[in-house]
């Protein structure tokens, strides 16, 4: 099977044996992995080809295939068009099982006091964008750079005052409530079937995937950095979006060859 390529000195051996499609599990993130990042969340949105790949190779894997991503469970829908059943959405806070069982916590009771926080620091640029996931709440700075420090200072301050958790990505920092991970939802996906018994293989870009990374490696498995090269606990790395979508296509087709 062919494989993205290695990433020297990782932290497990990536010349580990890579599990057969028969044991693959497929546990992928959504911005920056499976759709080019936009300077506004809600710009993303669905394309057909990557939703059919998404479909194919699922079927490919008997069902072994979830998303893991910072959206909300509806939003991931909305983009993928609902082709995936196995879902974790704002890192890992809610999750819908394979066979639809829905798996969330309730909303930190401070979230609204410090939306409203964020809010108002947002109102004075433009270029901020504030996001409510119920769970947690977003400060999207990709717009307004200058930005950047000014929104780690006050996301930081609201955090020790609340008891919310803050979580940086790319050009975004998140106050969301206690609880899982991404790691967390893999290792939850894992235990169940149809996952059960298969070797997990975690594809993402982001800060937010390194606890994901982390999991697939201590449940024996493979993490694929998207993008540029940074410490991290993936072993394999693709460059881009086009070349993680042509990697996946290359799975489901060659599964298909081989059994025609």
């Amino acid at each position: 099977m062919n494989q993205p390529a290695p990433i020297p000195g990782a932290r497990r051996d990536p010349d580990a044996a890579w599990p057969s499609i028969e044991r693959l599990a497929l546990f992928l993130d959504v911005d920056g992995t499976l759709a080019p990042i936009e300077t506004r969340p809600h710009a993303v949105g669905p394309q057909s080809a990557r939703n059919d790949i998404l479909t194919r190779l699922s079927d490919r894997l008997g069902g072994r295939t979830a998303i893991v991503s910072g959206r909300t469970v509806a939003d991931i829908d909305r983009i993928l068009e609902a082709r995936i059943a196995a879902v974790a959405g704002v890192h890992g806070l809610e999750r819908r099982t394979a066979g639809g069982e829905q798996v969330a916590l309730a909303p930190h009771p401070a979230l609204r006091e410090a939306r409203r926080a964020l809010e108002a620091f947002a109102g004075a640029d433009a270029g901020l964008e504030v996001e409510d996931k119920t769970l947690s709440v977003a400060l999207h700075f990709r717009r307004a750079p200058a930005a950047a420090e000014a929104v780690r200072d006050l996301t930081g301050r609201l955090a020790a005052a609340t008891g919310l958790t803050r979580q940086d990505g790319d050009c975004v920092v998140e106050l969301r409530t206690p609880g899982p991970t991404k790691g967390d939802a893999v290792t939850a996906f894992l235990a169940e079937p149809p996952f059960i018994g298969a070797v997990p293989v975690f594809v993402g870009d982001d800060l937010t995937d390194e606890d994901a990374f982390r999991a697939t490696a201590e449940h024996g498995g493979f993490g694929v950095l998207v993008g540029p090269l940074r410490d991290t606990w993936a072993t394999h790395r693709l460059p881009d979006v086009d070349a993680v979508l042509a990697w996946l296509n290359a799975l489901a087709r060659a599964d298909e060859e081989a059994t025609a």
